[in-house]
């Protein structure tokens, strides 16, 4: 089962699928309206629970230093979300939460295994920035001691592009793993 995570904004429309469907809404609360915010969550917890293909819904709320709430629900396919996203109950509640929020963001996933995933709280730029440096450092580096003494002949050309599969192929096998075991301090606090 293959899972697909896009932004809904910024995407070209997903194709439509027949398995159940995970919308994570990120939004950013003004201190001051986060008693109004929840009671807005929680009106649309309750027209999302009478809402025909819906499987249920959560809100996250924000840990010590954030302000950003995640609502997270789920519908039964593509079909039973487009009607929800179509209709005039949701129009009116996004019309309504605007004046509450500094920012928001969405993400569609697709597929059972995301029903337990929840969006980690990204950390300070710089320390991504810092991890990928230093993996793309190690791979560049073992290209260089492991295989160069096999391709050191080859033309220029054609040794870029095997030592970018190979750093590129490292990459997308080792990053999530890394990002597992070091999210801790990859989300750690951001000084606003």
């Amino acid at each position: 089962m293959s899972t697909r995570l896009r932004s809904l904004t910024s995407a070209p429309a997903p194709q439509p699928v027949t398995e159940p469907v995970t919308v994570t809404v990120a939004r950013v609360v003004r201190p001051e309206q986060q008693d109004a915010f929840e009671r807005w969550a929680a009106e649309i917890q309750e027209l999302l629970a009478g809402f025909p293909g819906n499987l249920g819904s959560s809100l996250l709320r924000p840990g010590r230093g954030s302000d950003e709430f995640h609502l997270v629900f789920r519908f039964t396919d593509d079909e039973a979300l487009s009607a929800w996203e179509r209709s005039p109950e949701r129009a009116e509640a996004l019309a309504r939460v605007h004046q509450l929020v500094e920012d928001s963001r969405t993400a569609r996933a697709v597929g059972l295994e995301t029903f337990f995933a929840v969006p980690a709280k990204p950390g300070p730029a710089w320390r991504s920035w810092l991890l990928t440096v230093a993996v793309v450092l190690a791979m560049t580096t073992t290209f260089q001691l492991v295989a160069v003494p096999f391709v050191g002949g080859w033309p220029w050309g054609l040794r870029l592009v095997v030592s970018a599969v190979f750093v590129v192929s490292a990459l997308r096998v080792l990053m999530p793993r890394l990002s597992r075991w070091l999210g801790p301090w990859l989300q750690g606090s951001r000084r606003r």
